[in-house]
């Protein structure tokens, strides 16, 4: 196949399987906002199940559904059969995927869910299967043609399943108030985690690492304390503890190409007033948002009301943590 047919017919897979997404859109009612007041509702979690291919659309789902607020977990129906069908309980509802409607495995678990009083949504293209008459809720995912020319490979039926499940997510979350510092609670791992979790208290330098002097400590005291502590930069706090100035690196070279002599002068004399401040409890992002926008390397972290300076952090340390 040459390259040009070899595109030519890629192209047509994915616009088919576009299509099959598209033809869900007229086929929305009732039953879905059945299946979302279910799920909402549900005292348990919610329970995908599935087998083969369907079985790896019904992971995606339960993911999905539990990262964004939606208790749920997936169940092999075949394996449900030899003893995970222990991890359903009650209140929780069932959620049933299956393209033709007639999985064995599935059909077999109905009599269990049905002797439980357990709620059951389906998922199939087949909405006069066996499945769907069980079930209280259908969803209907039937598509006209698989991308697959054989006709035998699940390509746009579980392209179409998956796309309904992300869409009972997406809505779920909404329902539910979900909110960004919710998702952080739930990934905490990776940049993802950490951008959306990280605070400036948790990346902050304190205690003996914060670097402070008083108004009038002598610019060589401040040159010490810059250079000991690490970090480019001191705070200048008044007799009450206040933060009201800082001076960095920067400042004393400035100071001394302009001045000559400046180690007699005092902290208050060479400081820049009113610096730039944030809140322990601020996302990480946030101090790397202030940073970019003022343009500076470091903030100082105080206390709220007070203005006491309750530590410092570096753009270094940000970049370091994956903000």
């Amino acid at each position: 196949m040459k390259s040009v047919e070899l595109l030519k017919r890629a192209a047509d897979v994915l616009r088919n399987e576009a299509d099959g997404i598209l033809s869900l859109i007229d086929r929305l009612d009732d039953n879905f906002v059945r299946a979302v007041e279910l799920m909402h509702h549900c005292t348990g979690k919610v329970v995908i199940t599935g087998v083969g291919k369907s079985g790896h659309i019904c992971a995606k789902i339960a993911a999905t559904l539990a990262s964004t607020g939606t208790p749920a977990f997936f169940l092999h129906s075949g394996e449900a059969l030899h003893g995970d069908l222990g991890m359903v309980m009650s209140g929780d509802v069932i959620f049933a995927v299956s393209n033709s409607g007639e999985t064995d495995e599935i059909l077999k678990l109905l009599p269990h869910f049905k002797h439980h009083g357990l709620k059951l949504i389906a998922m199939t293209g087949n909405p006069d299967s066996t499945l769907a008459k069980a079930s209280e809720v259908v969803l209907n995912v039937g598509i006209k043609d698989e991308a697959c020319p054989l006709g035998l490979a699940p390509t746009t039926s579980t392209t179409a399943a998956l796309a309904m499940g992300d869409a009972l997510a997406v809505v779920m979350l909404e329902e539910k108030g979900f909110k960004q510092e919710d998702f952080a609670f739930r990934h905490p791992g990776g940049i993802l985690g950490r951008r959306l979790f990280l605070r400036v208290a948790d990346l902050m330098y304190r205690d003996k690492q914060l670097p402070l002097v008083q108004e009038e400590t002598l610019v060589k005291d401040v040159l010490f304390e810059i250079t000991s502590k690490r970090l480019g930069v001191t705070g200048v706090v008044n007799p009450q503890g206040k933060l009201v100035g800082v001076i960095t690196d920067g400042d004393l070279r400035r100071c001394l190409a302009g001045r000559g002599q400046i180690l007699h002068l005092q902290a208050k004399e060479i400081m820049t007033g009113n610096p730039k401040t944030i809140p322990a409890d601020t996302l990480a992002t946030e101090a790397v948002s202030v940073m970019e926008q003022y343009p500076i390397t470091s903030l100082f972290v105080v206390e709220s009301g007070s203005n006491k300076p309750l530590g410092v952090i570096h753009l270094h340390d940000l970049v370091k943590a994956g903000i």
